[in-house]
Order: structure tokens, then sequence, then C-alpha cells
């Protein structure tokens, strides 16, 4: 056991509240995700070079950083694909999968993206007993049935980047201008604190996501609905006038969402439904997906509407309202008839 300073310590270690000096083990083990990690940057990275930090700031990695991290899996269809090693010990090499810090064995990446940053295992966290840390040590309690819920407007989209939180971080906006009490709430993804620092950026009073819930990502999350449903709970008990939902990632993909969506106490609680495409093919599958799941589509939005042409179309051929989080987030609102309009 060793005793060592940190100069970088990534988000999703948040929950812990973990200071700059942390207690290591270099011995082989067997991790599990949520452990945390402190490895040594072997390189730095022009495309995906930043690591978020607790309080949210963007830092560079820079060759030989002390980074303490996560070790998680990620399934990024436009971003890294990485794997929890089977064993870990120090100087084993691995790969920084996000900016949050979540850290594996990457196994491929998106065209677009360099390779992802490798890094040095030098030990796993322990506390004064030699235990190791893992973020799940402070998870909200888990809850198989959901309390009583305001309003729940949940977004979801074909995959990322198709503006789901374009359209969430709006239409928290509308609602706060509109006096409602607001809260936010990520469900699925990797673990990075830029989606609900950026909910809070727009009025919402609390935010909560997987990460409050021990997880480093979602991607064979054993029981996600019971994770969502204690994100909602708690949520409500700020007793806020709507909450609004964001499932990172799409309705189909590697982060479990599906499982969020087949759950039919979630999906009874929820209002409203919006779901972000980039295309009308997109539309076309999202919508036949999600009525076989027995799920209604209020209102299309993401980046198919950034044109008058987008919106038009999807009104005049598939029965259902669109509107642009981009070029007129009040009316994106008002096609929800949530609270007070």
């Amino acid at each position: 056991m060793q005793t060592l300073e940190i100069d970088k310590l990534g988000s999703a270690t948040s929950p812990l509240g973990l200071g700059r000096c942390v207690q290591v083990t270099d011995g082989q083990r067997i991790p599990r995700a949520g452990d945390v990690v402190v490895v040594r940057a072997l390189g730095e990275s022009v495309t995906y070079g930043n690591l978020e930090l607790p309080n949210g700031r963007l830092a560079k990695v820079n060759r030989d950083d002390l980074i303490a991290g996560v070790i998680g899996k990620r399934r990024a269809l436009k971003g890294f694909v990485g794997e929890v090693p089977q064993s870990i010990k120090r100087g084993d090499r691995l790969h920084l999968l996000n900016l949050g810090g979540v850290i594996g064995r990457c196994t491929g990446h998106h065209s677009s993206l360099s390779d992802a940053i490798e890094v040095e295992v030098v030990g796993t966290t322990i506390d004064d007993g030699g235990k190791c840390l893992n973020i799940g040590e402070k998870s909200l309690p888990m809850s198989d049935r959901l309390g009583k819920m305001p309003p729940i407007v949940v977004v979801a989209g074909t995959c990322m980047n198709s503006g789901k939180t374009v359209a969430v971080t709006e239409i928290i906006k509308q609602a706060h201008h509109a006096g409602l009490k607001v809260a936010g709430a990520k469900l699925s993804g990797v673990a990075c604190l830029r989606d609900t620092l950026n909910m809070q950026d727009h009025g919402a009073e609390s935010t909560a996501s997987f990460l409050d819930c021990g997880l480093p990502s979602t991607v064979d999350a054993d029981d996600l609905p019971s994770v969502a449903k204690s994100i909602l709970n708690h949520l409500a008990e700020s007793h806020p006038d709507l909450i609004v939902v964001e499932l990172g990632d799409g309705i189909v993909g590697g982060y479990s969402v599906d499982a969020i969506l087949k759950d039919a106490e979630l999906t009874a609680a929820f209002s409203k439904f919006v779901f972000c495409a980039s295309d009308y093919v997109g539309v076309v599958g999202g919508l036949k997906i999600l009525e076989g799941l027995g799920i209604k589509v209020d209102v299309i939005a993401g980046s198919v509407t950034d044109s008058e042409m987008g919106e038009h179309f999807i009104e005049g051929n598939f029965s259902v309202k669109a509107g642009n989080a981009r070029r007129d987030g009040l009316r994106l609102f008002s096609l929800l008839k949530v609270g007070k309009q």
C-alpha cells in the first residue's frame, strides 16, 4: 500500500468525494465496474484529450499525469468501445474511454477519432482497511417501485448526436421560464457530469443520473429499470412540477435503453415522449420500434427538424407533431402541453 498525490480526478469518481491524495494497492486483482483506479497517462490526444473534473471543468490530459478514474465499459456508436479487463495489476496498459474518466480496455473507435489515450495502471484505490473503493458504495437506495410522480417528459433518440441533449435543455429552460420547478435525469449512457450540469445551467433545480447509482455506464446493467426508478424517486422527493428525462444513446444500442422502455411501470409514468432523429428513415424506424413497445411518440425533434422542411414533412406524412429545439424552443415546449402554459 502507498499514498499518491493525484494530478487529475475524473468526474466519474465524484460520488466518493475523493481528495488529491489516495491510497493504492498494486497487487493483481479481478476488477469490478465502478472500482476506482490510479493510472499514468502514456500519451496525449488532439481529438479526445480532455478529462472532465468533479467540478465540471475540462482539463487537458498531459503525458505522465496521474489520473484517478473508474473501471467501466463503453459502447459508443460514434465514440470508443471498451471492456472491463479480466484482471488488473500495476503496469497493465488500459485506455481512457470517455471524458468522465471511465477506464477500460479499448477494442475500437469511430473513424473520426484518433486512438484512445493509453494509460498505465499504477494501482487500485483502497480505504484505510484495505478495501477497494467503488463508486457503488455511495449509491442511491435502490427502488423496485415508483412512488408518486409529477409529470415526466422523456427524450430519446436514434443514437448519440441525434439532438437529445439540446431538446432536453431547451424543454427545461422553457419550463423554468414558465414558472415550473424542474428536475432533470439522465437514465442511460456513460458517466459524465456534462449533461446534468447542462440541465442545471438551463434551470433544473435538482438533477441525478445513473452515476448516482454507482454505475460508470449502463452497458450490461443488470437491472436498469430499478436504477431508473431510484433516480426518479430521489428527484420526486424535492417535489418538482416536472421531471425531464434523457435516455442517453439510442433506443437500439448497447446501453440497455430497451430495458427501460419495456418496463410497464416506467412507461405508464411517462407523460410525454419526445423522439429525436437525424433523418426521415430514423423517424420511420423509431416510430415503428416504439409502437411495438406500446409507446406513443408525442413530438419528433432532433436534427431532422433543423429546417422547416423537416417539420412540415414529418407532420404531413407521419401524423405526429414536430418541433425544433434550436430554432423555436418555446414552440417545442408548447407542443408538450405540460404545466403552466
